[in-house]
């Protein structure tokens, strides 16, 4: 018979562990529902008249609408907490709809994006269109965004303002074509800003795109103490991972989006959006 102190030790020491492990995911599971922070970055734009007065952008990325965990209200919340920021424009960075097998979709792609319809910004609002988007049903989901008054960009480009904002279709599922999105803006006209979902079109971008914008990573979603993130679903690693990204005279913002991918969970990379401001040179 084995020693009752030793069973019983081993047994607290299991249930301990047990209850810090609920206690983790229980933890993780309202980080992933808390309202999203909000970051703020201030850049100077070439190509922006200094007659013009400073331009407000809201970047959201990465919805991942239509479960439980994303359900219509809290695209709605999400929605009035864009619009309380006051901007001018607002850029969607894609993967609209989740497909997430827990907790399963339960809203129609039509009733998950609806609630985007209430953005309000004097420039309008633009999108581009992620890899689960296009994984799921792109058509329905482009055309459900345009009755919602949202401009889906696929490789072209239009004039907001003083910006010529170019919207890069996603590189994931091989529908990019940064050559014909650069035509387009130079055709345009304006000062550059590029929208694309993945951050991994930012080393083909033209130099004379300042600015691009992005989501896709999550900031990693799930990061780890000491060890940091665990995975990007990027091409290049943790390279463009997260957060402000200078590479010689070009700007990369990462968005860690504000839904979840595979499990309705995360660690250390809280949900985000982005007030960016552009002021001229």
């Amino acid at each position: 018979m084995g020693n009752p102190l030793i069973f019983r030790m081993v047994r607290r020491v299991g249930l301990a562990l047990l209850a810090a492990g609920f206690s983790l995911l229980l933890y993780m599971g309202l980080l992933a529902q808390a309202e999203p922070r909000v970051r703020r970055l201030g850049l100077t734009l070439e190509g922006l008249s200094s007659r013009k007065a400073p331009i407000r952008i809201i970047l959201i990325s990465d919805i991942h609408a239509g479960t439980s965990d994303m359900s219509p209200a809290r695209v709605s919340q999400l929605v009035e907490k864009a619009n309380s920021l006051k901007p001018d424009l607002v850029l969607l960075a894609g993967d609209f709809i989740s497909d997430k097998e827990f907790p399963a979709r339960r809203n129609s792609i039509e009733d998950s994006v609806a609630p985007l319809g209430a953005l309000r910004a004097p420039l309008g609002t633009l999108a581009v269109l992620g890899n689960h988007d296009h994984w799921l049903d792109a058509k329905t989901v482009r055309e459900a965004l345009q009755r919602n008054g949202i401009t889906v960009l696929e490789n072209g480009a239009v004039r907001r303002g003083p910006l010529a904002v170019g919207g890069v279709d996603d590189i994931h599922t091989g529908h990019d074509d940064i050559t014909a999105t650069s035509i387009a803006m130079a055709e345009v006209g304006g000062a550059k800003l590029l929208l694309s979902h993945s951050p991994d079109i930012f080393p083909r971008v033209p130099e004379d795109v300042k600015l691009t914008l992005s989501g896709h990573t999550h900031c990693g979603q799930i990061a780890l103490p000491f060890f940091g993130i665990v995975r990007t679903a990027s091409n290049y690693g943790r390279r463009f991972a997260c957060g402000i990204i200078k590479e010689g005279d070009k700007v990369l913002v990462v968005s860690g989006g504000v839904g979840t991918s595979v499990l309705p969970l995360r660690l250390l990379a809280p949900p985000d959006i982005w007030l960016i401001t552009l002021r001229p040179e």
